[in-house]
């Protein structure tokens, strides 16, 4: 493991701070406990910091009106896995997605001289893992838009992200009869079943001279079940749709409501009985968010791939087919942003979640150079 070229902040300083971090559990909705020990470290490494009034760790170094943000998130995806150090590899829930990231924020910021016209915010915010992304939410009401913005996903130390893919959730609930399993007519699993195929065949259809996976329609079938009520069944699905530039989640919802109607379904609530020959469904959107690109032209990016290519790398654009707090404050702050973090997000919610340690400290001296050359004014 490489030494962490600043003398402020050294390699095992900061991979103690990743792993006591790491070792406290912060599912969304849980992180109270995460978010005061980290605002306790920053405190004691040169922050002025505080738990926010929903929960965020906040950690502010300088007092200039040139604000860089730095926004990661210190909940995590349900789920806990055993915290081990394996050679260089830390393993544990948060390992990637994001605590890497945040801590990677939190000893860059710690370890760099702040120009008095310079003020760095770091902001482990809540409930980034959830539909609500209430942490981040909270700042657009309360912080003024900064400078720049840089939001902590993991990505490789490499690569800088400079777009999301937005978000429809979709819940649906209906009663159907049962019917005989020797019979012609469809049994009520079956009917979800190609419902599900139609949302696919929509898909596909849309996705058609697409070749590029954040330009499609992507669904994913997250839960269906059906419970017995009596002479029928009770059937509940939940589509999640990522979204791609260009299409937005209102004119989804419109198109799903349509696709559905076509298939035979009544819009409408849940009665006890069908309604005529259609089974009546009751349809919820939830989670939208549009899609977002971030531009590439200005001196944030500039200074992102300068401190690559200082520390031996060669730097790559990449756009993501999830979603991140960028699809929440870009939009609205319209700033320079852009998505950094060391990790493979392909662990990200798995039980193989892990980081390697070099890879970490290489992107803390990464964002330290970078944030030394935004304050210079140079790229």
């Amino acid at each position: 493991m490489d030494a962490y070229p600043d003398g402020a902040i050294d390699a095992a300083t900061a991979v103690a701070l990743l792993e006591t971090l790491v070792r406290i559990p912060s599912p969304s909705g849980a992180e109270s406990e995460a978010a005061h020990w980290l605002v306790g470290w920053m405190q004691q490494n040169g922050f002025e910091a505080h738990v926010d009034a929903v929960g965020n760790a906040v950690g502010v170094r300088g007092q200039g009106t040139q604000r860089i943000l730095l926004l990661g998130h210190i909940d995590t995806f349900p789920g806990m896995l055993p915290v081990q150090r394996a050679g260089d590899w830390l393993t544990g829930r948060g390992s990637v997605d994001a605590k890497g990231a945040l801590c990677a924020f939190v000893c860059a910021a710690a370890a760099l001289p702040v120009a008095p016209d310079w003020q760095v915010i770091v902001a482990g915010v809540v409930e980034e893992e959830t539909a609500s992304s209430r942490g981040a939410r909270h700042l657009l009401r309360t912080l003024a838009p900064p400078h720049c913005c840089i939001i902590g996903e993991p990505g490789g130390w490499e690569r800088v992200t400079l777009g999301y893919k937005g978000r429809l959730i979709v819940d649906l609930h209906w009663r159907a009869p049962f019917a005989h399993s020797a019979g012609p007519q469809p049994l009520p699993a079956e009917r979800a079943v190609k419902l599900w195929n139609m949302v696919v065949a929509h898909c596909q259809s849309f996705n058609g001279g697409r070749d590029s996976a954040f330009e499609r329609l992507e669904p994913a079938l997250r839960h269906i079940a059906t419970r017995d009520a009596g002479a029928y069944c009770d059937v509940e699905m939940t589509i999640s749709f990522r979204v791609p530039p260009g299409l937005s989640p209102s004119t989804l919802s419109a198109e799903v409501s349509r696709w559905i109607s076509d298939d035979g379904f009544a819009l409408a609530g849940c009665p006890d009985t069908q309604n005529g020959d259609d089974e009546c469904i009751h349809v919820t959107f939830s989670g939208a968010e549009e899609a977002f690109r971030a531009s590439k032209n200005n001196r944030l990016v500039h200074s992102l791939l300068h401190a690559i290519r200082r520390a031996g790398g060669t730097p790559r654009f990449v756009y993501k087919t999830g979603t991140s707090d960028m699809n929440v404050v870009g939009p609205v702050w319209g700033v320079p942003i852009v998505a950094y973090g060391p990790g493979d997000s392909a662990l990200d919610h798995t039980p193989d979640e892990r980081i390697h340690l070099d890879e970490y400290l290489r992107a803390i001296a990464v964002l330290r150079e970078a944030l030394a050359v935004l304050q210079r004014g140079a790229s």
